[in-house]
């Protein structure tokens, strides 16, 4: 009789597949639900699905500083995907970066984080992905100009900055931080949006997930940093954000509303912890904040007047804003960036918050870029970054004019 709960429960969790029109071998259901929980843990999903596209046939422009790279197709299509594909190809592309031949694939495509993560999970996830319907989509593949379009180049790179190797536990660490520390450093690959670039495109290791720029947003400080970072965040907080895509003072926009839609929210309590638990435990890196600019500089006066116009409504006079629905300021370490993108950009653009079944309304932001022009931008987040207890330093019109030009094409 227990045997077949088990049995039935197993084909249950394989339904979503099965109903696909996906194949898979009934005794494969457990390894394939597993690999299906991998694959979300790293959010595949969102690389590898263009907009209006089919999950997982790629097209994604993904915008690097050496041009687009075009993310694959990793249906198990046999011309255009990876359906010819074995499980050593598989898992050679992930630990190795390599196509079947040998030939190889950019960093823009995470292996170094991936290399780290476990042979059986990766065949658990590779397991999962034949089963998904094969879907005809052949992706440009050659799009970076010369001399980056020479894939052998890439031989030197890796000499330079890869190098592979599984997840090693910390013996001296808990199992909920090892387990934490292998999410993070290999399958969700947060280094790779939230690490700085050095100028060959590889991750600066001695500043790890202190912030990047990605996509003309910021991948804010995700470290333990009192200022910049997570300092002032519990370890609660990080997982109900993970789960929810807000706190009762932050909400997610930009590509962390996709990381928190289409992964973290559905990853297991238990892993959204473990998570939060590396971040608070695994240090700082210890920025020392600016002095806020005064009160009385023209910067200051003229954003102030333009946040009391315009701003203050939704984020209150003293930036407290309103909890779930408008972000504090004062405090808010998006704010306080080194690199301002974010907050220029969402001044300029408008955006929308992550929806998630716990949260299912997305508040929005309004564009404010068709009223407010560069140095006006300028000014009102020179004032957000130094009111309210925030300390920054100021933004000026021609970061503005350049971000504003890259977002909406044309600068003010």
């Amino acid at each position: 009789m227990n045997g077949g709960w088990a049995q039935l429960r197993h084909a249950l969790l394989l339904l979503p597949l099965l109903a696909s029109g996906a194949a898979a071998e009934p005794d494969n259901y457990v390894e394939i639900a597993r690999g299906k929980a991998l694959a979300t843990a790293g959010d595949c999903i969102t690389c590898h699905t263009a907009n209006g596209g089919a999950p997982f046939a790629g097209g994604l422009a993904l915008q690097t500083p050496f041009g687009a790279i075009m993310t694959p197709n990793i249906t198990p299509d046999n011309v255009t995907g990876i359906g010819s594909w074995s499980a050593d190809d598989f898992a050679r592309a992930m630990h190795e970066g390599r196509r079947p031949g040998g030939s190889y694939l950019y960093p823009a495509f995470p292996y170094p984080y991936y290399s780290k993560v476990t042979r059986a999970d990766l065949d658990a996830i590779y397991a999962y992905l034949r089963t998904l319907a094969p879907v005809t989509n052949a992706v440009n593949r050659s799009t970076l100009p010369f001399p980056f379009s020479i894939r052998q180049s890439m031989l030197g790179w890796n000499r330079l900055f890869f190098t592979p190797g599984v997840f090693v536990p910390d013996p001296k660490r808990s199992d909920e931080y090892n387990r934490g520390a292998y999410l993070v450093e290999g399958l969700g690959h947060c280094g790779a949006c939230h690490t700085p670039f050095n100028s060959f495109g590889a991750a600066k290791t001695d500043h790890y997930l202190e912030g990047n720029q990605i996509d003309n947003w910021t991948a804010p400080n995700i470290t333990n940093d009192m200022h910049a970072g997570l300092g002032k965040w519990s370890v609660d907080d990080i997982a109900h954000y993970l789960k929810t895509g807000q706190t009762a003072t932050t909400l997610a926009s930009g590509p962390m509303k996709d990381v928190i839609e289409n992964s973290t929210s559905k990853m297991p309590d238990a892993d959204l912890r473990a998570i939060a638990v590396y971040l608070k435990e695994r240090g700082a890196a210890g920025s020392s904040p600016p002095a806020p600019l005064s009160a009385s500089d023209p910067r200051m006066q003229a954003g102030e007047a333009i946040f009391a116009d315009t701003c203050s409504a939704c984020h209150t006079s003293n930036g407290g804003g309103v909890e779930h629905i408008f972000p504090k300021l004062a405090g808010n370490a998006i704010a306080t960036q080194d690199d301002p993108a974010s907050l220029i950009r969402i001044v300029i653009a408008g955006g929308r918050a992550a929806a998630t079944n716990e949260r299912p309304t997305g508040p929005a932001m309004p564009s404010l870029g068709f009223r407010l022009n560069d140095a006006q931008v300028a000014a009102v987040v020179t004032y957000v970054r130094n009111s309210f207890g925030n300390a920054a330093s100021p933004v000026t019109a021609d970061t503005v004019k350049a971000l504003r030009g890259r977002v909406t094409g044309a600068a003010d």
